[in-house]
């Protein structure tokens, strides 16, 4: 089997190891898969070839640095791993330093390290799956694209709390927003599917998932988002409490005496879908159990809804224009029943979905799923993997 130049997408989190090989010229990837599980005894890597064949193994020493290497004794069995020329690592955070992806070096991982305050969750991930992966493929050019650094275009208005200033100054308090690569693969997809004008556009992207953020996008970059210094802000999300008044946790700190760690243990893991319906972080379980009558299942969503429809319609406001709305990511672009209900709220901007339409945009499809007379709703499905490997192509001159 003949390839073109490939690269190597990794995304490590903290007991896993998420991985893509890609072609520049091709969408579709190589391989694929994830090793889960790391540091515990029962780690598993699985992966997935261009014909959607999937195969597992065990992963006896369960670090990442094993994980990579018995993922490279799978690319040199089917004869991958000399058409590796580039690797490309999602990291978290890049602060206010990095405002679009580099070449790693020594220093650039120091910094990654040094954010590690700012994205304690993953920054240190990030690291170490860079660091394993320096080991292992010490000869290839590496690349770190930050989920931050899309957001740099945003104005002083827009990233500043209003908190005393010496916080941002000193401690570097500011919005940053997440999931930028996404998003900015998302409007360039949207900008060459509708046919807009590369320098004269506006686009609102819902990228929904277990994470979720708004990003208003005005002729290509950023300028509002609705993450801000961490993931927690926001979007309800799977077990992620979005936006809250602090009094509450105050109030709640008093009456519990839970901790500063309690309490954020409880917005980023306990919250969010999961915590108002006591079943599921899944939207598509709580989908299930709402068409069952469960009335904390339908509070759940109504309220993932409701916190969606304001955020898309304050964030249209950091527009000129608007020539579409787009949904992505696992629930945006699988979910006809939180389009529909989303687009219920936003009826006051004369939009419609067609029903039809709206029903069969699932499953990886893309298009647009309002009338011919509404303002444009459209279905594009996310591809980070596709977007990082673009832009280790571009740093590291691969054709």
């Amino acid at each position: 089997m003949s390839f073109s130049p490939l690269i190597l997408v990794i995304n490590c989190g903290s007991s896993s190891l998420k991985f893509s090989i890609l072609a520049v010229d091709n969408d579709r990837p190589v391989l694929s898969g994830i090793a889960e599980r790391l540091g515990l005894d029962n780690a598993y890597i699985s992966f997935k070839d261009s014909q959607d064949v999937k195969t597992g193994l065990a992963l006896p020493q369960s670090s990442h640095k094993h994980a990579l290497q018995l993922l490279i004794e799978q690319l040199d069995q089917r004869d991958i791993t000399q058409h590796i020329v580039a690797v490309g690592h999602r990291v978290a955070h890049g602060g206010s330093k990095f405002k679009q992806s580099v070449m790693i070096t020594p220093q650039v991982l120091d910094d990654i390290k040094s954010f590690s305050q700012l994205a304690p969750l993953h920054n240190p991930a990030n690291a170490q799956g860079i660091e394993a992966t320096l080991e292992v493929f010490p000869q290839l050019p590496q690349v770190a694209v930050f989920d931050t650094s899309y957001h740099q275009t945003l104005s002083a208005a827009a990233y500043t709390y209003a908190i005393p200033y010496e916080y941002q100054q000193d401690l570097q308090v500011r919005r940053y927003g997440f999931h930028g690569t996404s998003h900015r693969y998302v409007a360039e997809s949207a900008v060459s599917l509708l046919g807009l004008d590369p320098n004269d556009h506006g686009i609102l992207v819902a990228h929904l998932g277990n994470g979720s953020s708004v990003c208003a996008v005005n002729n290509g970059e950023s300028v509002d988002t609705s993450m801000g210094m961490t993931p927690i802000e926001g979007l309800v999300m799977g077990t992620r409490g979005g936006d809250i008044d602090f009094g509450i946790l105050t109030y709640l700190a008093r009456c519990t005496g839970k901790s500063l760690d309690d309490l954020d243990e409880m917005m980023n893991k306990e919250s969010g879908l999961l915590g108002i319906s006591g079943v599921s972080s899944d939207c598509r379980t709580l989908q299930e159990e709402r068409s069952k009558g469960h009335p904390r299942a339908t509070l759940a969503i109504d309220v993932f809804v409701h916190r969606l429809a304001r955020h898309l319609g304050g964030h249209m406001m950091s527009l000129s224009r608007l020539d579409a709305i787009v949904f992505t990511g696992g629930i945006g672009e699988n979910s006809s029943l939180i389009r529909e209900l989303t687009v219920k709220h936003l009826s006051v901007l004369g939009i419609t979905l067609d029903a039809d339409k709206n029903a069969n945009t699932f499953g990886g499809k893309s298009g647009i799923i309002s009338i011919t007379k509404s303002p444009i709703i459209v279905v594009i499905p996310t591809n980070e993997e596709k977007m990082i490997a673009l832009d280790v192509a571009r740093l590291a001159n691969i054709c």
